[in-house]
């Protein structure tokens, strides 16, 4: 299988190059990955700038850009054929609920949406791994598991969080929904003068506790969640609907 491997930590962070390593072994891999950490990118692209490209090995390639650039270049133009499938992550930190939107490791995996198998994201809810090792190797079972199991997933990402855990303390997946958040912390005033302030983004909004499984449930709780992300942007219904109004 041709796969096209991505994230928004960049193309030397550990997480992705364990995962490198672990795919490599029966597949063939391609590593376009950012040049620098580009968390909270969504799928922001780099439209009013030319983009750097650089081959770090064979089949390694740093991107001065943003992680939706790397799916795009990679996807249209850096190899004459068509991958099978966009693999985002292993992330730094999990994305889970609302983080969806604005989470550049689901924004990369977005554009493989139209490939033979649906695109997926990956993320621990750590920043540092008691064993990112078991993790790599953990995450290459949930992308057999889903591409054995993605007929009639068209369309869709799959966005797969997994717990801080080691091979002792796996205890299963979870099929999830994403969790809703509260009200953001207010922003930080790092820095002040008379005219100018400088902020920096806050904690997001604790998840609100819901009747169904959410994905920050899941993962609080020790298994690993499997969220189906659904970006058709029409929805006939409504629009048939709303056309009563007029």
């Amino acid at each position: 299988m041709k796969i096209l491997l991505t994230n928004d930590d960049g193309y030397q962070a550990e997480n992705i190059n364990y995962l490198y390593k672990e795919l490599i072994k029966d597949h063939d891999v391609w590593m376009i990955a950012p040049k620098n950490n580009c968390s909270g990118m969504s799928a922001a692209i780099s439209f009013l700038k030319e983009t750097e490209i650089e081959k770090i090995d064979e089949r390694i390639y740093s991107v001065d850009g943003t992680p939706a650039d790397c799916s795009y270049f990679g996807l249209l133009g850096m190899v004459d054929f068509e991958f099978d499938i966009v693999i985002s992550g292993i992330n730094h930190g999990a994305n889970i609920g609302n983080d969806v939107l604005y989470s550049g490791t689901v924004g990369a995996a977005v554009g493989g949406r139209k490939l033979k198998y649906p695109p997926i994201a990956l993320s621990v809810a750590s920043y540092d791994c008691k064993d990112v090792s078991y993790i790599a190797k953990k995450s290459v079972e949930i992308i057999k598991l889903i591409i054995n199991s993605s007929k009639g997933y068209e369309g869709k990402v799959f966005n797969v969080n997994l717990p801080d855990i080691n091979e002792n303390e796996f205890k299963g997946i979870k099929i999830t929904t994403l969790a809703k958040r509260g009200i953001p912390s207010k922003p930080l005033v790092v820095e002040s003068s008379k005219n100018i302030k400088k902020y920096r983004y806050n904690l997001s909004g604790t998840p609100v506790h819901e009747e169904c499984l959410t994905d920050s449930e899941a993962v609080k709780d020790g298994y690993v969640s499997i969220s189906i992300l659904d970006y058709d942007l029409d929805n006939n219904d409504l629009i048939e609907n709303f056309k009563k109004f007029l």
